[in-house]
C-alpha cells in the first residue's frame, strides 16, 4: 500500500484570555491617556475670570470695566429674569480684577483666596433679581492691617540671605491678602520664640523676582503656592538654591508652624504629653536609670519652647524630659507623688528617696537653663562604661583626686532593678550626705573613728555609685565570685533579689607598671600588645559589706577599710577586670518622650503624594501615556507574532510518558536515523517523488 504523508495540525489558537492578558498594559496605558485628556485636562484649567468676562487674559483694567459694563447694560435690557448665578460671577470677576493687588496675585500665582464667596452668595441671593444684591461682594484688607515688624525682604536684599550662616525663616504675603492680615499676629509671635535660632523675613509679592523665585514651581515652570499665601519656608545655612528649601504645609497657627521648624529644620527633639495612667509606663518604664527626670506641669497643654527643646536635646545624656496636663481633679495625685500643689510647675527627680526638686510658677529662658545645670546629675551616679572613668572606678585609669594619687576607694551598690537596690541607693545617699557634711565642719568637733573616710571623701579619692548588675553581669560576678553572686549578677532566676555593698582598693603602681610595659613592649607581636593594653593599670583589694543597712554602722565600716587600706603594705598585683557593657544607643528620636510622632511620619508621606499633583495638570501627561501605550502595543505584538508554535512531534513526548517497547526501541530507531544520512534515496524511508507501485503478477499474489 502507498505510504500517505501525515502533515502536522495548525497551532492552536490563543485563548481569548491570554491575549487580553497580553495586551493588558496597553490598554490600561491608552484608557488613563484618555481619561486625562477628557477628565484631568479641563478641570485642570477651568474659565478664567477673564473668560467669563469674555476678554482677552491679563487685559488691563480698564477693559475689564469696559466689558463689565457692557455686560451690565445687556441684562438690563433684557426684560426676563436674568440668571443670578452667572451675574455674581461677572460680578466677582469684575471686583477681583479691578482690584490691583488682586489682580496682580491672580494673574502672577493664580491666588484667589476669596472664591468661596460665589458659592455663598448663590445661597444667600436664591430666588432674588439682580437689582437686590448687595454690592461690593469682595472686602479688602485695611492697609495697616500688616505687621512688618520683622524684616522685608527686596530685591537689594536678596543676595545677603544664602550665605548667612544662621537659617531663615521667611514669609511671602500680599497686602491685599485677607489671610495675611490674619495671619500677622501670629508671626510676629513665631519670630520672637525663633530669634535665638533663625533669622525670620518677610517677601511682598510686589517684589516680584524675588517672591517668583521662592515660590513653588509646577511641572511646566509656573509659579504657584501649593496652600495659598502666607506660605512660610525655610533657608538652611548654606543653601543656595531653592532645592533645598524646607517649605511648610500645614495649618498656620503658633503651635503648628514652631514645632514643624523646631523639629524638621532644627532637628529639636518632641517633649510628649502623658497622663496619670500611662506616665509611669511610658515614660519611668522606658527612660534609662542613671538619667534624672524632667517633669513640667502645664495649664494650658502647649508645646514645649524651641529653647526648652534644645535644652532637651543638649542634656539628652543626663535627663529624660515630660510634660503633663495639669487637672485639678488630679491635683491630690500629683501632690503625693511629687509636691506639687499648681501649674506651671517643673519636677527634677534623681535617686531613690532623695526629695525632689520642685519649683512653682514660669521661667524664662536663663533661669531654666541655670536650674537645669544644677539638677542634670544624679545625687548617686551610675557606674557605666562611659562614666567609669570620670568617677575613678575603673582600674585602667586615675583616681578623681589627680594622677598622682597611689590609693582610691570606690563604694558600690550592687543589684538588679528591684525595691532592695533603690532601698540599698537610699541608703547610701544618706551616707554619702552625712559624711559631705561632716567634711565642711571642723574634724575635731566630729567622731574621730569617722575622718578616714570623711578626709577621703573630702580630697575625691572615695566615690560613691551604684551598680545595675543584671546587665553587668560579668563584672558583677568578677567581684563576688560565684557563691555570693546567685541572687544578685545576671537575670534574675527567682523571687529573690539581693542588693549588696562592697568597696574597691585601687592601688597604682607607676614604676611597676613601666617596667612591666617595657619589658612586654620587646615583643612586637600584637596579641601580646594587645594583652599590656587590656592588663589592668592598678591592683585591686575587694571588702564585701555584711552588715546591717545601719547609716552609722555603714560610714564605720567604711572608715576601718579606708584607715585599713592605707596603712597595710598590700603587694601590687593586677587582673584583667572585665570590661563594662556599653548602654544600649537611646538615639534621640527613638525612646521615651522624645518619639517622633506618626502624625509627623504621616505629613512627610502626604508631603510626597502632594508633589505629584504638580504634574496633574501638565499637558505633556497624556501624549507620554498615550506614546507609551502604542510602543507597548507594538512590543508585545511583535514579541507574539515571532514566537514559532510548538513542533508535533514534541507534543506527544511532554504529554504522554513512553511505553516499554518504545523505549525498547528508541536505540534501533536512532541508529537507523544516524546510518539514513550518507544513504541514497531509495534506501531509505521516504518515498522518492517520482516512485510507483508495481503492479504483483497472479502467481505472487497468491
Amino acid at each position: 500500500m502507498p505510504r500517505v504523508p501525515t502533515n502536522p495540525p495548525p497551532p492552536p489558537s490563543p485563548s481569548m484570555a491570554s491575549t487580553i492578558k497580553a495586551y493588558a498594559l496597553p490598554v490600561i496605558l491608552f484608557a488613563a491617556a484618555m481619561f486625562y485628556q477628557l477628565f484631568v485636562i479641563p478641570n485642570a484649567f477651568p474659565p478664567s475670570h477673564y473668560d467669563v468676562l469674555q476678554i482677552d487674559r491679563y487685559s488691563s483694567i480698564d477693559k475689564v470695566k469696559e466689558a463689565y459694563n457692557n455686560l451690565e447694560s445687556k441684562w438690563n435690557s433684557d426684560e426676563e429674569v436674568s440668571d443670578v448665578h452667572e451675574f455674581l460671577k461677572i460680578r466677582y470677576a469684575y471686583e477681583l480684577l479691578t482690584n490691583p493687588l488682586w489682580k496682580r496675585d491672580y494673574d502672577l500665582f493664580g491666588i484667589d483666596e476669596q472664591l468661596h464667596i460665589i458659592e455663598d452668595a448663590n445661597k444667600r441671593y436664591a430666588g432674588k433679581r439682580i437689582s437686590q444684591l448687595d454690592f461690593p461682594l469682595l472686602n479688602a484688607p485695611f492697609s495697616e492691617s500688616i505687621d512688618h515688624s520683622t524684616k522685608v525682604i527686596s530685591a537689594s536684599d536678596f543676595q545677603s540671605i544664602f550665605p548667612d550662616s544662621k537659617l531663615w525663616l521667611i514669609q511671602l504675603y500680599s497686602s491685599g491678602s485677607n489671610r495675611c492680615a490674619e495671619f500677622s499676629k501670629s508671626w510676629n509671635k513665631i519670630a520672637s520664640l525663633l530669634d535665638a535660632f533663625a533669622n525670620t523675613g518677610m517677601v511682598e509679592l510686589g517684589e516680584k523676582e524675588v517672591s517668583i523665585y521662592f515660590a513653588d514651581k509646577r511641572s511646566t515652570g509656573k509659579p504657584f503656592f501649593r496652600n495659598g499665601i502666607p506660605s512660610l519656608f525655610a533657608i538652611p545655612p548654606g543653601c543656595r538654591t531653592a532645592k533645598c528649601f524646607r517649605r511648610f504645609d500645614g495649618e498656620l497657627t503658633i503651635d503648628k508652624v514652631t514645632n514643624w521648624f523646631a523639629t524638621t529644620v532644627l532637628g529639636f527633639p518632641q517633649i510628649n504629653y502623658y497622663t496619670k495612667e500611662s506616665f509611669v509606663p511610658n515614660f519611668f518604664g522606658k527612660t534609662s536609670h542613671h538619667k534624672v527626670k524632667v517633669i513640667l506641669f502645664s495649664k494650658t497643654g502647649e508645646r514645649a519652647s524651641p529653647l526648652m527643646r534644645q535644652v532637651a536635646k543638649d542634656y539628652w545624656a543626663y535627663a529624660s524630659f515630660a510634660f503633663i496636663l495639669w487637672r485639678e481633679e488630679e491635683s491630690s495625685y500629683w501632690m503625693g507623688a511629687f509636691g506639687v500643689e499648681s501649674a506651671p510647675a517643673i519636677v527634677f527627680l534623681k535617686d531613690p528617696g532623695v526629695k525632689p526638686v520642685v519649683h512653682h510658677g514660669s521661667v524664662n529662658d536663663s533661669l531654666f537653663l541655670s536650674m537645669m545645670e544644677n539638677n542634670k546629675e544624679q545625687e548617686l551616679p551610675q557606674l557605666r562604661s562611659e562614666t567609669s572613668m570620670e568617677l575613678g572606678c575603673d582600674p585602667r585609669g586615675y583616681s578623681r583626686a589627680g594622677y598622682d594619687t597611689t590609693i582610691w576607694y570606690c563604694a558600690i551598690a550592687l543589684g538588679r532593678p528591684s525595691m532592695e537596690l533603690n532601698r540599698l541607693r537610699e541608703t547610701i545617699c544618706r551616707v554619702q550626705e552625712t559624711l559631705s557634711k561632716q567634711s565642711e565642719v571642723d574634724a575635731s568637733s566630729e567622731n574621730q573613728s569617722l575622718a578616714p573616710v570623711v578626709d577621703a571623701l573630702k580630697r575625691k579619692r572615695l566615690t560613691f555609685a551604684w551598680l545595675d548588675s543584671e546587665k553587668q553581669k560579668d563584672y558583677c560576678k568578677f567581684y563576688l565570685g560565684e557563691g555570693a553572686s546567685e541572687g544578685t549578677c545576671g537575670q534574675r532566676k527567682g523571687m529573690t533579689d539581693i542588693a549588696r555593698l562592697l568597696v574597691i582598693r585601687y592601688l597604682r603602681n607607676n614604676s611597676a607598671v613601666d617596667t612591666r610595659t617595657q619589658e612586654m613592649s620587646k615583643w612586637k607581636s600584637l596579641l601580646v600588645q594587645d594583652i599590656i593594653d587590656d592588663t589592668d593599670q592598678a591592683g585591686q583589694f575587694v571588702a564585701g559589706y555584711k552588715g546591717t543597712a545601719d547609716d552609722s554602722e555603714i560610714s564605720q565600716w567604711l572608715a576601718s577599710i579606708i584607715k585599713d587600706g592605707d596603712s597595710r603594705d598590700l603587694p601590687f598585683f593586677t587582673l584583667r577586670t572585665p570590661k563594662l557593657v556599653p548602654d544600649d544607643t537611646e538615639p534621640i528620636w527613638s525612646k521615651t518622650a522624645q518619639q517622633i510622632p506618626l502624625k509627623n511620619i504621616m505629613q512627610r508621606i502626604l508631603g510626597a503624594v502632594g508633589g505629584l499633583s504638580v504634574y496633574l495638570d501638565d499637558p505633556r501627561i497624556g501624549p507620554f501615556l498615550l506614546l507609551a501605550a502604542l510602543i507597548s502595543l507594538g512590543t508585545i505584538w511583535l514579541r507574539r507574532s515571532q514566537q514559532a508554535p510548538p513542533s508535533q512531534s514534541k507534543q506527544p513526548s511532554s504529554m504522554e510518558p513512553p511505553s516499554r517497547d518504545e523505549k525498547k526501541s528508541r536505540p534501533t530507531d536512532r541508529v537507523r536515523r544516524r546510518s539514513g544520512k550518507n544513504v541514497p534515496p531509495s534506501m531509505t524511508d521516504s518515498e522518492p517523488p517520482n516512485a510507483f507501485q508495481m503492479p504483483l503478477s497472479d502467481s505472487e499474489s497468491d
